[in-house]
């Protein structure tokens, strides 16, 4: 129910002021309040009209709520990262060519072949063919929950494959004698970064979503050793226990690497002055 004013100036209740004797209010306030109001409104047409403008050099043309062309920001990363690809698959389409042409009569010894080859292999540049371990890290169901007695129920942030995960499995392969890793469907070179932004792996310029697969060549046996001893991975096996994180380590045989592809130039800062 609404609440009611028993003041005298409300309507319906009491005496009005001008019958009690009061003046009548002049009529020039009316007419002030009233051109006050048009003054308001030609201020709301006028921004309308200023808002109409702004959005229409916005668009240029096009639909700002619907044209594809204004892609989403994982939009634009999918598209930059398939183009990064191409690029990458561009430039050791060339450098092969480069090698092939070279090979017909670079005026080189054998010797200096040899070295130049070793030198390549190194730079994880050429293929690579040995025995092989690969693992695989995913993250676990949205709607995990605590599979053993004694611990909490998991936060979000325990059901994902974070960069510390993929790192501490690099180094741990690395560590157990590798001679070549591959993550996902790249080489790793000496100046490759894992990196991680949410839950996606950016390497090297493209962008990659869980599961994510980590291939060595080198001593399988040296390979598994490393990975069961590796402390980063053992704690990463707590959650696997409990919260059900993806972890598979397989002897996959005999495998070959692809050598890396993309470019090998350096980039570091410089001071402006």
């Amino acid at each position: 129910m609404s609440k009611q004013s028993d003041s005298a100036d409300s309507p319906g209740h009491g005496t009005s002021p001008a019958h009690a004797g009061g003046a009548r209010r002049p009529r020039a306030s009316r007419v002030s309040l009233h051109r006050g109001g048009t003054v308001v409104a030609a201020g709301v047409f006028a921004l309308a009209g200023l808002i109409f403008v702004t959005s229409f050099n916005t668009a240029k043309g096009t639909n700002i709520r619907t044209d594809t062309s204004l892609l989403k920001l994982s939009d634009l990363i999918q598209e930059r990262s398939r183009g990064n690809a191409a690029l990458e698959n561009t430039n050791g389409a060339l450098r092969d060519d480069i090698e092939s042409l070279a090979a017909r009569d670079d005026g080189r010894t054998k010797a200096e072949d040899d070295t130049l080859t070793a030198l390549e292999q190194e730079a994880a540049t050429r293929t690579l063919r040995g025995g092989a371990v690969s693992v695989t890290l995913d993250d676990a169901p949205p709607d995990a929950t605590a599979k053993l007695p004694g611990y909490p129920e998991p936060q979000p942030n325990d059901l994902v494959i974070h960069q510390q995960d993929l790192q501490a499995v690099v180094n741990a392969l690395w560590h157990g004698g590798a001679r070549g890793i591959k993550v996902m469907d790249q080489r790793l070179i000496s100046t490759s970064a894992v990196r991680c932004v949410g839950n996606t792996l950016i390497l090297q310029g493209r962008v990659y979503s869980p599961p994510y697969r980590v291939t060595a060549v080198g001593d399988p046996d040296a390979l598994q050793k490393a990975l069961a001893d590796s402390p980063e991975i053992q704690n990463y096996m707590l959650y696997v226990n409990a919260y059900g994180l993806g972890w598979q380590v397989k002897d996959e045989g005999t495998r070959t690497l692809p050598g890396y592809k993309g470019t090998v130039d350096l980039h570091y800062a410089k001071p402006l002055h």
